[in-house]
C-alpha cells in the first residue's frame, strides 16, 4: 500500500483589523472596512539587512601616539625617583632597597705605637655612587699617673716630645693598595687625611663590586698611643637590592654554583 510522503502546504495566517476584526489581504496597510492603519511588528536590524553602528575606536597613530606617551612619563618617573636627590625620591630609594646607609664602624679603640689598626669592608654587585663619610678623632692615650706625669714633664721641659702630639693618619685604600701599603711601600689612597687629631672622611669609591680597608695608622708616633673615637659610614646605591642579591645567592647556592 503506497503511503502520500509529500509535505503539506503551509496554512495561511490571515490577518485580522486590530479595530473592527475585519480579514485583511497581505501586505494590506490599511483595513479596507474601516480605514484603520495596519500596525506591522518592526523588523530587526540584521533581518532588514542593517548591521548596528560600530563604536568609534581611536585611530592606530592615535593609539600608539598615547602609549609612547605614558612610557615617556614613566621613565620620567623612574629616573627622578632614582636619581634626585628630593625627600621624596630620597625616601622612595630606602623603600625599594637602592640607597644604603652601612655602619663600618662607630666606636672608640686604641691604636698602638708604630702600628695601625684596620677595617676591611666590602661593596656588593651592582654599587653605584658609593662613598665613605664619617669623622674622627685622635688624642695621645696616656692612662695611669705614670702617663700624666711624663706629659707634665715634657710640658716643663718645654712642650710635648715630636712623637707624642695628638695626630693620627687615616686612609681609605683599595685591596690591592692596602697589600703594598702594609708591605712598608708607598702606594696611592682614595682618602688621605694626614696626620691630624681630628678630621672628616669623605672618600668616592669606584662603582661596582670590590674590597676596601679603612686604615688608622700610628705609625709616625714611635712611643705614644693614641686613643681614637670615630664614625664612619659606606654610602652608596645599588641596583640590585639586597633581598635581590639574596635570592640569587640561594638560588646559586642550590645549583651548586
Amino acid at each position: 500500500m503506497s503511503t502520500n510522503s509529500a509535505t503539506p502546504p503551509p496554512t495561511k495566517v490571515l490577518l485580522g483589523c486590530s479595530k473592527c476584526g475585519a480579514s485583511l489581504p497581505d501586505e494590506a496597510q490599511f483595513c479596507l472596512k474601516c480605514g484603520k492603519p495596519v500596525s506591522s511588528p518592526p523588523k530587526s536590524p540584521a533581518a532588514a539587512g542593517v548591521l548596528p553602528a560600530a563604536k568609534p575606536q581611536l585611530p592606530r597613530r592615535k593609539r600608539r601616539l598615547l602609549l609612547w606617551t605614558l612610557l615617556l612619563i614613566l621613565a620620567g618617573v623612574v629616573v627622578w625617583a632614582t636619581t634626585s636627590d628630593s625627600t621624596g625620591a630620597q625616601e622612595f630609594q630606602e623603600f625599594v632597597g637602592l640607597k644604603q646607609d652601612r655602619s663600618i664602624l662607630d666606636s672608640a679603640f686604641s691604636v698602638g705605637p708604630h702600628t695601625f689598626r684596620y677595617y676591611k669592608f666590602a661593596l656588593p654587585e651592582g654599587s653605584v655612587n658609593v662613598a665613605v663619610v664619617g669623622e674622627f678623632k685622635s688624642a695621645a692615650d696616656s692612662p695611669g699617673a705614670g702617663g700624666r706625669k711624663n706629659q707634665a714633664s715634657d710640658k716643663s721641659a718645654g712642650g710635648p716630645k715630636s712623637g707624642d702630639d695628638n695626630g693620627i693618619q687615616v686612609y681609605v685604600l683599595t685591596d690591592a693598595a692596602f697589600t703594598v701599603w702594609q708591605n712598608g711601600y708607598a702606594t696611592s689612597s682614595l682618602y688621605d687625611s694626614g696626620n691630624v687629631a681630628e678630621g672628616n672622611v669623605q672618600a668616592d669609591i669606584p662603582a661596582g663590586a670590590g674590597i676596601y680597608y679603612l686604615v688608622f695608622s700610628n705609625k709616625a708616633a714611635p712611643k705614644t698611643p693614641k686613643a681614637v673615637h670615630a664614625a664612619v659610614l659606606l654610602r652608596y646605591k645599588s641596583w640590585l637590592p639586597d633581598w635581590f642579591r639574596r635570592m640569587k645567592g640561594r638560588v646559586l647556592d642550590w645549583f651548586g654554583v
